[in-house]
C-alpha cells in the first residue's frame, strides 16, 4: 500500500497528472474541430507541460538545496530531464512556424519562475509570477495557446469565430479551473499576489465563477457549428467544475484540486473520444 501512495504521490508531484490533463484538452480541440491527431504533436505538448511546469516549480528548492536534495526531488530532476530529452526529440518533429509559436510560450515560462523584476517594486520573487493579481491570467493565456490556438494553426486550420469562441471558453475554464487552487493557498500566497479570493473572499470568488460556468456553457451555442453530443460533454464538465468550486475550502484534502479539479480535462478527452 506504500508503495502505491509513493507511486502516486509521484505522478501528481512530477507534473504527470497536469501533463496528461494539457494533452486532454489539446485532444478534445483536435477531435472537436475534426483535423485529426497529430500524436507528435500530442507526445511534445506532454514532455514540455512536464519540462516547464517541473521547471517553474522546482526551481527554487533545486537552486538552493542542490547538494541535500530529498529523495523525491532528485527522482523528479531525474524524471524531468529525461522530459526534456523527450522534448528536444519531438521537437524536431515539428513545424517551424509551431517551433516559434512555442518558443514565445517558453519565454513567458521561464519570466514566469525566473526573477528579472525590481524586488523594490515588486514581491520577493520578482518574476511575473509575482505581480499583483497577473498569475491566473498568464496561466489561462499559456493554456489556452496550447490547447486552442497552436494546435489548430499547426494543422493549417484557420482562426474563424469557432475557433475564437473556443479560445474564450478555454480561457474562462482555465481561470474557473484555478479557483479551488487559489482558495486552498490563501494561507501560503503572500498578500501582495492579489488573487482573486485574497481580493474579494471565498463566497464571492464561488458566485464569480459560478458565473463565469454558466458563461462557458451558453458560449457553445455562439458557434457556427452545433454539435448536441459536444454541447452535453460539455454541460457534464461544466457540472463537475460547478461542484469542485463549491466544494472548494481553505483546507480542502491534499489531492482535492492537484488531482480531482486537474483531472476533469481527462475525462473530458475520454468522453470527447467515445463520442467521436
Amino acid at each position: 500500500m506504500l508503495v502505491i501512495k509513493r507511486l502516486f504521490d509521484f505522478y501528481v508531484n512530477s507534473s504527470i497528472h497536469v501533463a496528461l490533463a494539457v494533452c486532454g484538452l489539446v485532444w478534445v480541440t483536435l477531435l472537436n474541430f475534426n483535423v485529426g491527431a497529430d500524436l507528435d504533436f500530442v507526445f511534445f505538448i506532454f514532455f514540455a507541460t512536464v519540462t516547464g511546469y517541473n521547471f517553474v516549480k522546482y526551481f527554487g528548492l533545486a537552486k538552493f538545496h542542490h547538494r541535500s536534495l530529498a529523495s523525491w526531488l532528485k527522482a523528479i530532476q531525474i524524471f524531468s530531464f529525461l522530459c526534456f530529452l523527450g522534448l528536444i526529440y519531438y521537437t524536431l518533429k515539428l513545424k517551424m512556424d509551431t517551433i516559434i509559436y512555442f518558443l514565445g510560450l517558453g519565454v513567458i515560462t521561464f519570466l514566469y519562475a525566473i526573477p528579472f523584476l525590481p524586488k523594490k517594486i515588486f514581491v520577493k520573487a520578482g518574476n511575473l509570477r509575482a505581480i499583483s493579481g497577473l498569475k491566473i491570467y498568464v496561466i489561462a493565456f499559456v493554456w489556452t495557446c496550447v490547447t486552442v490556438v497552436i494546435p489548430l494553426l499547426n494543422e493549417n486550420y484557420g482562426l474563424d469565430n469557432d475557433v475564437l469562441v473556443e479560445s474564450i471558453q478555454r480561457f474562462l475554464y482555465v481561470i474557473i479551473a484555478m479557483l479551488p487552487f487559489e482558495i486552498r493557498d490563501m494561507k501560503y500566497d503572500s498578500l501582495k499576489l492579489a488573487t482573486i479570493p485574497q481580493k474579494i473572499g471565498v463566497s464571492k470568488t464561488k458566485i464569480i465563477g459560478v458565473l463565469l460556468i454558466v458563461l462557458v456553457f451558453f458560449l457553445e451555442f455562439f458557434k457556427d457549428e452545433f454539435y448536441m453530443n459536444k454541447t452535453i460533454i460539455l454541460a457534464i464538465v461544466c457540472l463537475l467544475l460547478l461542484l469542485f468550486l463549491l466544494f472548494s475550502t481553505k483546507n480542502q484534502k491534499k489531492y482535492f484540486s492537484a488531482f480531482w479539479v486537474e483531472g476533469i480535462p481527462i475525462l473530458w478527452a475520454i468522453l470527447t473520444t467515445a463520442n467521436y
